[in-house]
């Protein structure tokens, strides 16, 4: 069976809980919810794969997604949507899975804050592609570079001229892939509290016009 684009759906809930784990740990062994939730791994998968059915379209929202299937199972996805409408639903998701989950959404958020000196997203007329990530076994055949075509595509039907990508600073691989997409450096920002704590100095984001 031959490779296939197709859109987020419910059922793949478990897998783009994967996928966000993945692409927030980076090259790290750790990323941004094992340090919020303060939770073993299948706690956090448990957590993400909730968030990615909530009722708010978060960029964890299985309808953000477009996944890359290989022989009829998923193998790589990216959240692509407009960055302005990230922050209320991002909250909203993390809200409405603590409470159901019997956990402290200030909590988490307080031990997420470790990230905000140093995130960049680029402002809020701009097309956002995060949580890219494909699985270990489908790297090396051109899915994410299909991936972010379609994502761009989606993006300028949607009446958007400019997208931007970010990613831990020292993600060689990924700066490499986004290059190849056609993306440029924009920005990025350091901090040392962050770097003690995951060892990556920073965050980098890329641009690109649609």
């Amino acid at each position: 069976m031959a490779e296939m684009i197709r859109a987020g759906r419910a059922d793949d809930a478990a897998f783009i809980a994967h996928t966000v784990l993945l692409s927030q740990r980076c090259h790290r062994p750790l990323g941004w919810f094992d340090f919020a939730l303060a939770q073993p791994e299948p706690q956090v998968l448990g957590f993400l794969e909730k968030a990615a059915v909530a009722k708010p379209r978060s960029w964890y929202h299985v309808s953000q997604f477009l996944i890359a299937e290989v022989e009829g199972e998923p193998a790589a996805a990216l959240c692509a949507m407009p960055a302005r409408e990230v922050r209320d639903t991002m909250r909203a998701a993390i809200e409405e899975v603590a409470q159901a989950s019997g956990m402290s959404a200030a909590e988490i958020f307080t031990r997420g804050a470790y990230a905000r000196n140093c995130w960049v997203q680029g402002g809020d007329e701009d097309w956002l592609i995060e949580h890219a990530a494909s699985q270990p076994s489908a790297r090396g055949r051109g899915l994410m570079q299909v991936l972010i075509g379609e994502a761009l595509t989606a993006g300028k039907a949607a009446g958007f001229s400019n997208a931007s990508i970010s990613f831990m600073i020292g993600n060689d691989a990924a700066e490499r892939c986004y290059a190849k997409a056609g993306f440029s450096f924009a920005e990025e920002k350091r901090d040392p509290a962050f770097e003690a704590l995951t060892g990556c100095p920073g965050f980098r984001r890329f641009a690109r016009a649609i």
